[in-house]
């Protein structure tokens, strides 16, 4: 079986291929846009001395670059998407990307739709979670945003590319496995989520509290993914992915200044939070929108509305976390550490 992993140098990338090696996938297919970026699937492929690990550069704007990537696979793992930047660029790396991408599989004679498996990975963001009210679980029956606009312009994204994936595998009928996981973290990856709080200025403003955090390491998300890849029951199913230890956002935060630097910052209440953007709703209605409603009672509720997570369907496929949430921690943090910038002793 010939294995296509998108995204490849990226974040999640190499890990994925490192567990579906581990899995006894050996022929894989990496396709990225920088050639800079293969060092760690080197290595890979000098650790794994039987694997074919062929490396396939491009991007998926382009077509022709879609139909390189896809010739012969016939399982597709699809990590490429936009995570930054504005609504246009996000929905141009995640949406069309990934219209790009299906067309190229439909239009291959082989291997046939019916014998090719496309794994996506979306993301915690496509769940309406605003009309359950504050403290409600997340789970796989949550239903789906009904209002991406009032969300930010990644969750959006997100949830459109999920939907035409969806579209794609009713008119074709090719196996499509869907994993939404919560915050993805780890060495390499960034060190606050939003659903910890937002840095303004040299001001940390600490608005999670003591929600829960949907932690997901990153080794034990790509875990996920190849089990749920692998899995011959998972066709037509959707997975949350996050760990089974969650730490509260205010435990991070309380860590992250223990054991990486120290952080100015303020805890705002939930009702505070709302309060807050309440008056930044008002202020953006009586100025015409010259002040954009960067923070409305919508968001809040949906990012920090002390909601409660559960991966039981994940478990039922054989997933076990790999990593523990505090070794997952301590690497992070041990990274952050050493990428902080040192104070100048000048």
């Amino acid at each position: 079986m010939k294995v296509l992993v998108t995204g490849a140098g990226g974040f999640l990338g190499a890990h994925v291929v490192e567990r579906l090696l581990a899995h006894g996938c050996l022929e894989i297919r990496c396709f990225l846009r920088d050639p800079g970026k293969t060092a760690k699937l080197e290595a890979l492929r000098a650790s794994y001395p039987d694997s074919q690990l062929e490396m396939c550069y491009g991007n998926l704007k382009s077509k022709k670059d879609c139909a390189r990537a896809t010739a012969d696979v016939s399982l597709v793992i699809h990590l490429a998407a936009g995570l930054k930047g504005a609504a246009a660029e996000l929905f141009a790396d995640s949406v069309v990307c990934s219209r790009n991408l299906l067309e190229a599989i439909e239009a291959r004679s082989e291997p046939p739709l019916n014998k090719t498996r496309i794994v996506l990975v979306s993301s915690f963001g496509v769940y309406g979670v605003v009309p359950l009210g504050r403290g409600a679980r997340v789970t796989e029956s949550t239903p789906i945003e009904e209002h991406p606009e009032l969300r930010d312009p990644y969750s959006h994204s997100k949830l459109r590319q999920e939907q035409l994936f969806w579209q794609h595998q009713q008119e074709s009928g090719f196996e499509l496995v869907v994993l939404r996981p919560g915050v993805i973290y780890g060495p390499g990856g960034g060190a606050f989520s939003n659903r910890v709080g937002l840095q303004v200025g040299p001001i940390f403003f600490h608005l999670g509290g003591r929600n829960l955090l949907p932690l997901s390491y990153v080794v034990n998300c790509a875990e996920a993914i190849v089990v749920a890849a692998m899995h011959p029951e998972a066709s037509g199913q959707w997975y949350n992915v996050h760990d089974d230890e969650l730490p509260t956002a205010a435990r991070y935060l309380r860590d992250y200044k223990k054991h990486v630097k120290r952080l100015r910052s303020i805890r705002l209440p939930y009702f505070a939070t709302r309060l807050l953007a309440r008056m930044l709703e008002a202020y953006h209605r009586r100025s015409l929108g010259q002040l954009p409603a960067i923070l409305t009672r919508y968001k809040v509720a949906a990012q920090w509305g002390g909601n409660k997570f559960g991966n039981q369907r994940l478990h039922s496929l054989g997933w076990k976390q790999l990593v523990s949430t505090a070794d997952g921690m301590a690497q992070t943090f041990a990274y952050l550490k050493q990428q902080a910038p040192r104070p100048d002793k000048g």
